[in-house]
């Protein structure tokens, strides 16, 4: 069992699944995915590993693909890594946001993930998005009225 904070969720209508984040013991970021079954009680099981140590990424889904964007690993990143929510496994790279960003927040309408705000040095206003769908990398949506960073963010369709 790994206690981490500043973990990342997406969820499907049966899967919820959890992950990056920071540890205290011994202190560093993690990779680990971890899932619950949403209809059932219990804990959570392996789902499997994000491609690199991060935390303070943003978590957007269309109910089948989960998107982890930007974060903390080694220093800001802007990758986009990518799961299949329905089938166990390791991430895959998905691609890149328009910055090198940690601690943004992020929403869906189902089709379109964006990652907005964050910190890359100093509060941003960035808003960027992607197609959930297509693997790619993300394009400037417009910007925030205030920049900010450790931005919640909801989904709905």
């Amino acid at each position: 069992t790994v206690i981490a904070y500043v973990i990342e969720g997406v969820s499907s209508e049966t899967r919820g699944v959890f992950g990056t984040g920071y540890k205290s013991s011994p202190a560093g970021n993690t990779n680990i995915l971890d899932y619950i079954t949403i209809a059932t009680v219990g804990n959570a099981i392996d789902f499997g590993d994000l491609h690199e140590l991060v935390r303070g990424s943003s978590g957007t889904t269309d109910g089948s693909r989960g998107l982890f964007s930007g974060g903390y690993a080694a220093s800001r990143t802007n990758h986009i890594s990518y799961i299949t929510i329905a089938t166990l496994g390791d991430s895959t790279d998905f691609g890149d946001i328009t910055r090198s960003v940690a601690d943004l927040g992020g929403c869906s309408d189902g089709t379109k993930s964006l990652a907005a705000g964050g910190d890359v040095g100093s509060a941003s206003n960035v808003i960027d998005y992607v197609t959930i769908a297509t693997t790619g990398n993300a394009v400037d949506f417009g910007d925030l009225s205030l920049a900010g960073y450790h931005l919640g963010g909801t989904s709905g369709d």
